[in-house]
């Protein structure tokens, strides 16, 4: 297991075909490291584009299934990410005022509500993201070599569903010998999934640099309306500098 506090002594067997000897240890999100041994664990170029493209783009698996070829520039070194959000808002329907599900009495108008109106709203977003430069180099190798798929008038990318997406990560990740993500504070397991992808480069993104400016780049980065969503990342990278610290006043205590 791991865990954002505590290692354990125990080993693992080594994971398979790498020789790494993986540790015992409980935290909630993945290491670089972690990263690429599921990409070194892959089968496939696609598969292993796949994970590595989640890992350093830190996309939504929605918006990384959905690139096409049209999507990668080559020359300037992006990746254009296109993210459909569906929201539905719940109205009054006298006065057409937004309602929350509680809500019995209209806030604006005051009637009662008995049935409140259904709106759907979708938002398209669209933003360009820079890619690395070994990426874009596998990025171009596989799409040079046929590897796209076409589908309703597009060339693909990876031209899977998310099962199948998700399939791949479980797979990669058990022949890697990689263990279970274990909440330190519920005490819930997560197996690694795509999400947890996303995730591990956003802990990794505020472990190198926390401040004002870097997290707001994140939300750019990731794509998140709020701010405050992008600042939870801040809490859990945080939790390692504790770890740190106290270990830094256990050594001293222990030598004298």
């Amino acid at each position: 297991m791991r865990g954002t506090c505590g290692r354990q002594s125990e080993k693992r067997p080594l994971a398979p075909e790498t020789g790494w000897r993986v540790s015992l240890v409980m935290k909630t999100y993945l290491e670089p490291e972690e990263v690429e041994l599921l990409e070194k664990a892959a089968t496939c170029v696609r598969d292993r584009l796949l994970i590595r493209i989640l890992f350093r783009l830190g996309c939504r698996i929605s918006e990384t299934l959905a690139l096409t070829v049209l999507d990668i520039d080559l020359k300037g070194g992006t990746i254009t990410i296109q993210h459909l959000k569906a929201r539905l808002n719940l109205a009054c329907p006298h006065c057409n005022a937004r309602l929350g599900r509680a809500h019995a009495f209209c806030p604006k108008c005051g009637a009662r509500v008995e049935k409140a109106l259904r709106q759907e709203q979708e938002r398209r977003r669209v933003r360009t993201l820079p890619i690395d430069s070994e990426t874009l180099k596998q990025l171009n190798d596989y799409i040079r070599r046929g590897g796209p798929v076409s589908r309703a008038g597009q060339e693909l990318i990876f031209g899977i569903n998310r099962h199948r997406a998700w399939q791949v990560v479980k797979d990669c990740t058990e022949k890697a010998g990689l263990p279970d993500l274990v909440n330190p504070e519920t005490g819930r397991r997560h197996g690694v999934s795509p999400h947890r992808l996303r995730d591990a480069f956003a802990v990794h993104v505020v472990k190198l640099d926390d401040s004002g400016d870097g997290l707001r780049l994140l939300q750019e980065q990731l794509g998140h309306t709020s701010f405050n969503t992008t600042a939870r990342y801040r809490k859990v990278a945080g939790e390692e500098l504790r770890e740190w610290y106290e270990k830094l006043w256990k050594k001293g205590k222990d030598g004298g």
